[in-house]
């Protein structure tokens, strides 16, 4: 059985308030919005690369982290985990394979253009967080 790629997310909210960061490599990602984070490392626990990725991409510290539940495909061999986490120091600020972050507010989650196997992830944040997780007004890509 082939090994499958763990790719972390972070759901970091500032009150009611979720950080979505635009992508700005690969190219065929460019422009469209991912909750931040990156691939697991061989041997790396999850948690430790969510709070490395974070610190790398948006140069953030962050803890408390609490898993949501699920996980969703990527591509073929990858599978998206995401969890929770609190800003412990710093203010986000896009610093590798990002060109902007933005605070996002309930009413405002669904007004950016998620990178398509990102979207039942936010779908579950949301809900995880107690907000409503309608996503009908995703724009169509």
């Amino acid at each position: 059985m082939e090994e499958r790629v763990v790719v972390v997310a972070g759901a970091l909210y500032a009150g009611e308030r979720l950080l979505a960061a635009r992508r700005s490599a690969p190219a065929e990602l460019a422009g469209r919005w991912e909750l931040p984070g990156g691939k697991v490392e061989p041997g790396e626990p999850p948690t430790d690369a969510l709070v490395r990725e974070l610190r790398e991409e948006l140069g953030v510290e962050v803890g408390e982290l609490t898993r949501v539940p699920g996980e969703w495909p990527l591509k073929p061999g990858y599978v998206l985990q995401v969890w929770r986490a609190h800003l412990l120091d710093g203010e986000p600020r896009p610093l590798q394979d990002h060109d902007e972050v933005r605070w996002l507010g309930p009413g405002e989650v669904w007004s950016v253009d998620w990178l398509d196997q990102d979207v039942p992830a936010v779908r579950e944040v949301l809900r995880f967080a107690g907000f409503p997780a309608d996503p009908t007004s995703v724009r169509a890509s």
